[in-house]
């Protein structure tokens, strides 16, 4: 199994912390966001993974390298510019072929199970598969409606009135979903949308710990986490 973890974006909303460093590599502790996410793919023994890297896109490749020194196999797919999240996973066809796939985002923290994720997926035979975290506050994130029955999400929304299942930016994604791709553009607006529209989409609902950093506000929560977290992975660990 692959994964594609998105490390490409500039953190605008996150500055000064993101001046001189990409967001995935904000510290928490004493590690970057982004090696508590290698480390708990690597717990899970999914270990084949590709950074999509742009901005500063050096000081991830000195942390990480090959990933060896992590226990995991890295591989990189530079971003000439800007293209979006799904631009991004596009641009790293190359390295991920044709095989099903994970996509996750490099500045989240959570304890979801990702081998769940997939392995709902897989089982479902499902062309693409989103990860959706029932939130108390949806109101900066995209907001699925879900056909309980068939677990296929029926519409998003971006100004959610009465649900509160937030898109968690962690798919699974069947081979087949490179036409659905485009070379620049967003998941939430480029492709979701249609995906819903052809009745493509399930939904995989949780309910594990999840944050993204996206604002200071969210960088301080985290830091508060971290702590947490590291109790998580370690119980993780110790019940393989």
């Amino acid at each position: 199994m692959k994964a594609v973890i998105l490390c490409g974006g500039k953190g605008t909303r996150l500055r000064p912390y993101t001046l001189n460093l990409p967001k995935p590599m904000l510290k928490l502790g004493s590690k970057p966001i982004l090696e508590y996410t290698v480390e708990h793919l690597a717990s899970e023994g999914i270990t084949d993974l590709v950074f999509t890297v742009g901005h500063l896109r050096e000081k991830i490749e000195e942390h990480f390298g090959d990933g060896s020194s992590h226990g995991v196999r890295i591989k990189y797919s530079v971003e000439a510019g800007e293209l979006g999240t799904a631009g991004s996973v596009k641009n790293a066809r190359s390295l991920v072929k044709d095989h099903d796939f994970l996509v996750l985002m490099g500045d989240q923290l959570t304890s979801l199970n990702y081998r769940k994720v997939f392995d709902f997926h897989v089982k479902r035979k499902a062309f693409a598969t989103v990860a959706l975290k029932r939130i108390a506050q949806p109101l900066q994130v995209g907001i699925a409606h879900l056909d309980a029955a068939t677990s296929k999400v029926t519409r998003f929304e971006e100004k959610p009135v009465l649900e509160n299942l937030g898109n968690a930016g962690v798919y699974a994604f069947n081979k087949k979903i490179w036409d659905y791709l485009p070379a620049k553009g967003d998941f939430a607006f480029d492709v979701l949308p249609k995906l819903t529209r052809e009745g493509k989409l399930l939904g995989y609902v949780f309910d594990d710990y999840w944050i993204d950093v996206g604002y200071i506000h969210e960088y301080e929560e985290i830091n508060e986490a971290i702590s947490l977290m590291d109790l998580i992975l370690h119980a993780q660990k110790r019940g393989k």
